[in-house]
């Protein structure tokens, strides 16, 4: 029988095996996952149930994010915000197939397509990016990495599952992939300057122009797929190796086009990313350079000599929180680039241990300076910087490419966070949480490539 120390042993050389695979070649290839808390010293049992315990925190705890409806459909809340958005609605897709969860998935995909997929007309195949929790349009346009993820979890459900449980999850996915190719539409007159860009109108009669999630010229995904939207993109919506996926198991004839995509979208994350600190901005043009203030029709010049308003979109801000997980995710199922990405995991995580691994806050320029106050993205009726355990979560997951000491200081701090409402109330059940799940399940091991069964 083999003694404690020497099963300890065993498993530590094991997992060294695996981080060596990993080194040139990703899960795609190998099907082996690395358990980064294990490799840190952490019990797997322990380990284990931290997992489950954080999975609780989400779908079924008193904090948890995720309500069912009746017999047959779920969605999932960003509380603060009282609605219901096609990002945690894909995100609880995601966790429910890689959790096996085959009735969250069911139900919270029900209720994306019967209250939030447009079935007809010029969005048809697209999603409604935010809705009141009683299935209600809050906005009618899509934002793209909400359809980033549907098609992504339909194919895994499809490879875990089968497609005749009920739902023909293959078909879903192949649906929205048909609808998200480019097709014309007449915009409307754009009408004041608070939204994302035009609106698609069948009744116009202005010159038309093209919707697409994905940009033709460049392979980029698009901000949001229609008017302005589509000039620009976000760093958080890149993540190569769920084209991959797309390219291998959605069998839409497809192929070498979302190969191309993977290709071009790991070159983009070169662009946009500073050098110096790891961090970028929470959108930029397709080139990876920032974000320029738009001028619409009527408002008035710039009195001479004054200079720009700064663009708080350049900023490190929410949505960049996700491009480390991202980038890790990519070097854990593909490791295409995996040179450049453990370069990129050990300096963001020297930027932000810099800022002190227990006091860095969650919102910078790329520069590592912080914004002036009316630089700071509010949340939940708050504008203040903090220490947001969303970004302690993604900047832990980093570890995954990471061989310098730092890397276990940052998956200590996320083990031993506590996600709890901070002093003046502020409390995000939604993003932090979710994101501290997808970090939990990428240090575990956990966040899988789904095979066909």
């Amino acid at each position: 029988m083999k003694t404690l120390k020497g099963l300890l042993l065993s498993t530590a050389l094991l997992m060294s095996g695996v981080a060596s695979a990993q080194e040139s070649q990703g899960a795609f290839v190998t099907g082996q996952y690395r358990n980064v808390f294990v490799e840190m010293g952490y019990q797997p049992a322990a380990v284990e149930a931290k997992l489950q315990e954080v999975f609780n925190d989400v779908f079924r705890g008193p904090n948890k994010v995720y309500f069912e409806v009746g017999d047959s459909m779920g969605y999932v809340s960003d509380i603060k915000n009282h609605d219901a958005r096609t990002e945690g609605m894909s995100y609880g897709l995601m966790v429910a197939v890689q959790f096996g969860e085959k009735d969250i998935f069911d139900r919270l995909w029900r209720w994306s397509k019967k209250y939030m997929q447009h079935q007809s007309g010029i969005r048809e195949g697209y999603f409604a990016w935010s809705c009141k929790t009683d299935g209600t349009h809050n906005s009618d346009g899509a934002a793209s990495d909400g359809e980033l993820y549907f098609i992504t979890a339909l194919i895994f459900a499809s490879n875990r599952w089968g497609d005749n449980t009920g739902i023909n999850y293959k078909a879903e996915a192949q649906h929205i992939l048909n609808c998200i190719q480019p097709k014309e539409y007449t915009p409307e007159p754009r009408r004041g300057f608070g939204g994302f860009g035009q609106q698609p109108s069948a009744n116009s009669q202005q010159q038309k122009a093209k919707m697409y999630l994905i940009d033709p010229e460049t392979k980029l995904i698009t901000f949001t797929p229609d008017g302005w939207g589509q000039s620009f993109t976000d760093p958080s919506y890149h993540i190569p190796a769920f084209y991959e996926v797309w390219a291998k198991w959605a069998d839409d004839g497809r192929s070498d086009l979302w190969y191309e995509c993977a290709k071009k979208s790991r070159e983009f994350l070169h662009k946009c990313i500073n050098e110096k600190t790891g961090l970028n901005g929470d959108q930029c043009q397709y080139d990876g350079s920032e974000m320029q203030m738009p001028r619409f029709p009527g408002m008035p010049q710039r009195p001479q000599g004054q200079a720009p308003r700064r663009n708080g979109n350049n900023n490190f801000r929410y949505d960049s929180w996700r491009v480390p997980m991202n980038i890790a995710m990519d070097y854990e199922w593909s490791c295409a680039d995996g040179e450049w990405q453990r370069k990129y995991g050990e300096k963001i995580q020297n930027f932000f241990y810099s800022q002190g691994i227990n006091t860095f806050v969650d919102q910078y320029r790329p520069d590592g300076t912080l914004p002036e106050d009316n630089e700071i993205l509010p949340a939940g009726g708050f504008r203040k910087l903090r220490h947001s355990i969303g970004l302690v979560a993604t900047t832990a997951a980093a570890s995954v490419m990471c061989q310098h000491a730092k890397k276990k200081e940052f998956v200590d701090a996320l083990w031993n966070a506590k996600h709890e409402p901070f002093e003046d109330g502020y409390f995000d059940a939604y993003y932090d949480g979710l994101l501290r799940l997808f970090a939990f399940m990428h240090l575990s091991g956990h966040y899988r490539v789904i095979t066909p069964q």
